[in-house]
């Protein structure tokens, strides 16, 4: 027991980086929408306005999901929170099966600690354990940020279990994936396709009209029914108790069965080789994180279509005062208009770039700890050039990403025949780009420092920034504290005009940070998981 207890604390030791950032960010998204609320619609006429000119916003539903009782401060916030959260929190459990299941196998440190006294079964219950640790660790995050803005004891340890319920049913299927999956790669991408047809079922029943019985076929839908603060329905939370006690026990059977470093799925090791994309080291990276840009390029490709599509369908009724003085703090743009409600919503594909850029420096930081990099710097192969070789290709893809999202918008937009255009909209979407180099500079700054925490730096900074500027305003926070967040110096393109000198220096920093790694990096060890 001694020495399950001891692996435990290995992979919860592990996971610290990750599990700190999410907590962190859940804490702070809780917090700020509580305080957001109470101050932006103080009065029940306000909050009416709110809920009519909202409430049935498709473009708003398409984000938080099905609204109940918005006249309370508790409504709100399970709407908002409850919706919005329990995306990541289902992220955050996909990446912690998979990382803690199959990609120590993958490294070949599974083999040397089955070879010692504790049995498979035993290295399952101790990671099992270890992420349980962590899923209490996001439940208090929740509960005390929502606690701290004001909300009662008992609604709050509520809403934190209803968000962070999802969270065991996509442990189960990262685990499942571990064990059908060969590689860590297709355990995640497995894992990933779940959770990805698990939104688009949520999207589908709170935006589509007749369709709200598909939420009862997705986890993130029952999140949603167990109506935090809005008559709650306890035993909603039996559907994924039961569902993760499915997956789990499945998994864990297939674990103490099937060969180590290998899935029930078989590997493609007989198949007739594929020269391409071998050309170099920079070519083979492209070849490995060519999925994961096309799944990136169509999920925010995706998303713009649908803005563009719902940019018309913003009413000015139930826009209080107070909310238009918020929204002139995140820059004086009207949401009513096309353009202002495109503005507005292209920060968060300004966030989205910015996690990609900063997923592309964990890859590179995936090759270290997988001791990959040591086999290919014993060959001809500069370091500086590997390392320069890989922020060229997150440069590209973020300009990929960037651009498409700007054409996708125009095209919805234009089927509404919204009065925007082509060239505004490639503007919006490069407009991504000065934040989400900037933190691809900063990322591989950490990654060539600290490697074994630059994941969670990279990840950490964008978060904090983004909420920072999103909240900042509302808590009263000084003009000075508020531009130390890269977010805030992005002009919301097409409402307003492109911020040239802000984009030039942080251009210019991006440059120096990237510089800067690949210098530093040609100098440190290489580092181990």
């Amino acid at each position: 027991m001694s020495a399950t207890s001891a692996l435990a604390r290995r992979a919860l030791a592990d996971s610290r980086v990750r599990n700190l950032s999410y907590a962190l960010l859940f804490a702070l998204i809780a917090y700020a929408n509580v305080i957001g609320y109470r101050d932006t619609y103080p009065t029940l006429k306000d909050r009416l306005g709110f809920a009519h000119a909202f409430g049935a916003n498709a473009s708003v539903r398409l984000f938080y999901g099905e609204p109940h009782e918005l006249l309370t401060v508790g409504g709100y916030t399970a709407w908002r929170v409850g919706g919005f959260v329990s995306i990541f929190a289902a992220m955050w459990g996909v990446l912690a099966a998979v990382r803690a299941m199959r990609a120590e196998e993958d490294a070949g440190r599974q083999e040397l600690v089955l070879a010692g006294l504790l049995s498979r079964r035993d290295c399952f219950v101790a990671v099992l354990a270890a992420i349980g640790a962590g899923i209490a660790a996001l439940w208090l995050a929740l509960f005390l940020g929502l606690l701290g803005g004001g909300l009662p004891v008992a609604g709050s340890a509520y809403l934190a279990l209803a968000t962070v319920a999802v969270v065991p049913v996509f442990v189960g299927v990262g685990a499942l994936a571990s064990q059908l999956a060969p590689t860590r790669r297709l355990a995640l991408e497995l894992a990933s396709a779940v959770l990805t047809l698990a939104l688009v079922l949520r999207v589908i029943a709170d935006t589509a009209s007749g369709l709200g019985w598909l939420r009862w076929l997705t986890p993130l839908g029952w999140s949603e029914e167990m109506r935090a603060f809005s008559g709650s329905r306890p035993l909603v939370l039996l559907l994924p108790i039961a569902l993760a006690a499915v997956l789990l026990a499945a998994a864990g059977r297939l674990s103490v069965r099937r060969d180590v470093g290998r899935g029930l799925l078989e590997a493609r090791d007989s198949a007739e080789p594929h020269m391409r994309l071998l050309s170099s080291p920079t070519a083979l990276a492209l070849r490995d994180e060519r999925a994961s840009f096309a799944g990136w390029l169509l999920a925010t490709g995706f998303f713009a279509l649908i803005i563009g599509l719902i940019s018309t369908s913003v009413s000015s009724a139930g826009i209080s005062n107070d909310l238009q003085r918020q929204l002139r703090k995140l820059g004086a743009v009207s949401i009513t208009k096309p353009s202002g409600y495109i503005g507005l919503s292209f920060l968060f594909f300004v966030l989205a770039v910015s996690l990609f850029s900063c997923s592309q420096v964990a890859a590179a930081r995936h090759e270290e700890s997988e001791q990959r990099l040591e086999t290919l710097f014993a060959l001809a192969v500069d370091r500086r050039r590997w390392l320069a070789g890989r922020l060229g290709l997150a440069l590209a893809g973020a300009i990929a990403i960037s651009l498409a999202a700007g054409l996708l918008a125009w095209a919805g937009a234009a089927i509404q025949n919204a009065d925007v255009s082509l060239a505004s909209m490639l503007e919006a979407g490069a407009n991504c780009l000065p934040v989400a180099l900037l933190f691809l500079g900063l990322a591989a700054l950490a990654f060539a420092v600290k490697p074994r925490a630059s994941a969670g730096l990279g990840y950490g900074l964008v978060a904090i920034a983004f909420v920072w500027q999103l909240f900042g305003g509302l808590l009263g926070a000084p003009r000075w504290l508020l531009d130390l967040s890269p977010f805030q110096h992005v002009g919301l393109v097409p409402a307003q005009p492109f911020k040239l000198g802000a984009a030039l220096v942080m251009l210019v920093l991006a440059a120096l940070a990237c510089t800067g790694a690949v210098w530093l990096f040609q100098r440190r060890d290489l580092a181990g998981a």
